[in-house]
């Protein structure tokens, strides 16, 4: 089956870089490249003057792969495959767990390859949305919609694009769900460490030999150019046919991104307490921004990652980005990029220029 365009990466790339303010951005304010090599280690920094532009392993960089996995207990380097970016991984992921005929169950609204790529393999898709009250997911109806034939529970936390978290009791009751079934639960967790107002979750992998952890250098840490990201599985079978579909995408890494990526998760720490100082400077300034204008949008809080899914009370939410953007430079992404019905947009609060985006808005609002 042909594929359906990616609706919001083409809203993006007709908008990004011709707007000066991105007020729907998914990342955090990336680091430059001279900022990044300031924080190399003696090993790192070696590595990075030494490297040879040819190509490399394809599963990852074994130092990188032995880093990564250090992210999670109890897991090796070689439960980890890196790829180009977050996207590949899916991508991917998707394709070595589901044949046409199959089922899967994913967590809505979502980034629109988590459930577009299962349904250009031929699979059916079951969309169990979350709750627009407080954007909790109902578990049990997850647990309905599984068939006989579902191969993969999706899910996304902290969640994009509304910034919610599931609670501890919710991910035991997914990993026990997926287990019965005998299904592959497929975490999505690239904006782990950015969790600000809801305890941190463990990651899905260390909670079954059936789970997939989906992990990328672009959010906390602020690299989204590098374009590096990984899965973490202990599932050996479904990591040996990732690991030959890759030889039909990318086959390997770019050298100087993966070490680019070793170089920011040994600074880690650093990384994500930046990282941490621009989202909870920026989220105080949206709290009395939608305190302000309580009577136009409705919001709910975020309590991790770096982005939230206010409502428009009145008027078209597409209409008003239309407007918003060509008046104003600014951009929001309308919720009908996720193919989600009524007035939401994703906000994005980790970008340094935040604050003067938001002037912008008010000013436009204000008019």
């Amino acid at each position: 089956m042909r594929i359906a365009d990616f609706t919001l990466e083409r809203y993006f790339a007709r908008w990004e870089f011709a707007v000066r303010y991105v007020l729907c951005a998914s990342d955090v304010q990336p680091l430059s490249l001279q900022e990044l090599l300031s924080l190399a280690d003696d090993d790192s920094r070696d590595r990075w003057e030494r490297l040879s532009l040819g190509y490399t392993e394809s599963l990852g960089l074994p130092a990188l792969r032995e880093d990564i996995a250090t992210l999670y207990r109890g897991l090796t380097a070689d439960d980890v495959i890196t790829f180009a970016g977050a996207e590949e991984g899916i991508f991917l992921a998707m394709h070595a767990l589901l044949s046409a005929g199959d089922h899967a169950v994913v967590v809505w609204p979502a980034y629109q390859s988590l459930h577009e790529v299962a349904r250009s393999i031929g699979a059916s898709v079951t969309l169990v949305p979350l709750d627009p009250r407080d954007w909790s997911l109902d578990v049990d109806a997850v647990a309905a919609s599984m068939r006989p034939n579902t191969r993969v529970i999706v899910f996304n936390s902290p969640h994009s694009p509304t910034g919610a978290q599931l609670g501890a009791d919710q991910l035991a009751r997914l990993t026990s769900i997926a287990e019965l079934h005998g299904a592959t639960l497929f975490s999505d967790e690239v904006y782990r460490f950015l969790e600000h107002g809801a305890p941190a979750l463990p990651p899905a992998v260390e909670c079954s030999d059936r789970a997939m952890s989906l992990g990328v250098m672009s959010k906390a840490f602020g690299l989204a150019g590098i374009r590096i990201g990984w899965l973490a599985t202990r599932d050996g079978a479904a990591r040996q046919r990732i690991a030959a579909l890759k030889d039909y995408t990318t086959i390997c890494n770019a050298a100087p991104s993966e070490i680019l990526a070793l170089i920011g998760l040994r600074a880690r720490a650093s990384l994500v307490r930046r990282a941490r100082a621009i989202v909870d400077s920026n989220l105080a300034l949206l709290d009395q921004f939608f305190h302000r204008f309580g009577g136009r949008f409705d919001w709910v809080r975020p309590v991790a990652g770096s982005v939230c899914f206010p409502r428009l009370i009145d008027g078209d939410i597409d209409a008003f980005a239309a407007e918003l953007v060509e008046r104003e430079g600014v951009l929001l992404l309308p919720a009908s990029q996720f193919g989600y019905s009524g007035n939401y947009f994703r906000l994005g609060y980790g970008r340094a220029d935040m604050p003067a985006a938001l002037e912008r808005f008010e000013s436009f609002i204000a008019r």
